[in-house]
């Protein structure tokens, strides 16, 4: 694990809420034939009701500037957000080649999963993968998301409990 991770997430990987997944196949339909790219985020698993513990994927974040066609996607990596939830990546391949590419293999530098979906952008038309580029299990969680309108809520409390982390100080 390298320092990145050791300071952005707690926990392992342990799956992809099933509603998190849907939507990035909509996504990735709905841009074709361009390519779709967004960025990966996690909820701690027992804030989700499940009792182990661990980092489920439960939001995609399309990031400003991100170019796209029918070969590449571009993300602008000063536009990534640093935060501790962020896991990885997730991109479409309009060909529907569901294995990374060397240009995917440059961009696998942040996060330990990276997502490759394929058209048709079916439920099984996806694979999960490590940094180094090998495909990864990927397991596919049904848990209730939080409302979009509670995970946007915050005040003052929740900022400075963000920027204490895991250790309670700044």
């Amino acid at each position: 694990m390298g320092l990145f991770d050791s300071l952005f997430r707690s926990s392992a990987v342990l799956g992809i809420a099933e509603e998190t997944l849907e939507f990035a196949l909509q996504a990735s339909e709905d841009t074709h034939p361009n390519e779709y790219m967004g960025m990966l985020r996690g909820t701690e698993a027992d804030t989700l009701g499940l009792d182990r513990d661990g980092m489920v994927i439960t939001d995609v974040l399309v990031i400003p500037g991100t170019e796209s066609n029918s070969v590449s996607a571009t993300v602008k990596t000063n536009m990534i957000p640093n935060d501790r939830h962020a896991l990885g990546s997730v991109h479409s391949h309009p060909n529907g080649v569901l294995q990374p590419s060397q240009e995917d293999l440059g961009t696998f530098t942040r996060g330990d999963v990276h997502v490759i979906i394929g058209a048709p952008y079916g439920r099984t038309d996806w694979q999960a993968f490590d940094t180094e580029g090998k495909p990864r299990e990927l397991e596919v969680i049904d848990v209730d998301l939080p409302d979009a309108e509670e995970f946007f809520h915050f005040d003052q409390h929740d900022i400075d409990e963000e920027l204490r982390g895991e250790g309670g100080r700044w």
